[in-house]
């Protein structure tokens, strides 16, 4: 497979997964990041970072609002709970296996 082609169904992937993420509002991004160690808002921040390393100019606002939908305190006012102490203790156990976004953690 060539790089163009590898690189477009990579991009499509990521789509997938970001649209099944607005789709699935109902799942907090601390449960997540407790989980799967990363969250919505790593996804907008690998966004920045991919666009800092080609010279583009991206926002983090900009990218959450590409990941999220909407702009992120519409998205925070709509769905975002406020997190439980289990929540909480979850998402400080699994902090070592969290993602790793040069420069933007």
């Amino acid at each position: 497979m060539d790089d163009k082609t590898l690189n477009e169904i990579q991009a499509d992937a990521f789509r997938g997964l970001v649209k099944h993420l607005q789709k699935r509002s109902d799942v907090q991004n601390i449960d997540i990041m407790s989980l799967a160690g990363f969250c919505r808002n790593c996804l907008s921040k690998w966004l920045v970072a991919g666009a800092e390393a080609r010279g583009v100019e991206l926002s983090y606002d900009e990218a959450r609002e590409m990941v999220y939908g909407m702009p992120y305190d519409e998205y925070k006012e709509k769905y975002q709970e406020p997190a439980s102490e289990e929540q909480k203790a979850a998402f400080e156990a699994s902090k070592p296996l969290h993602a790793d976004i040069s420069g933007h953690n």
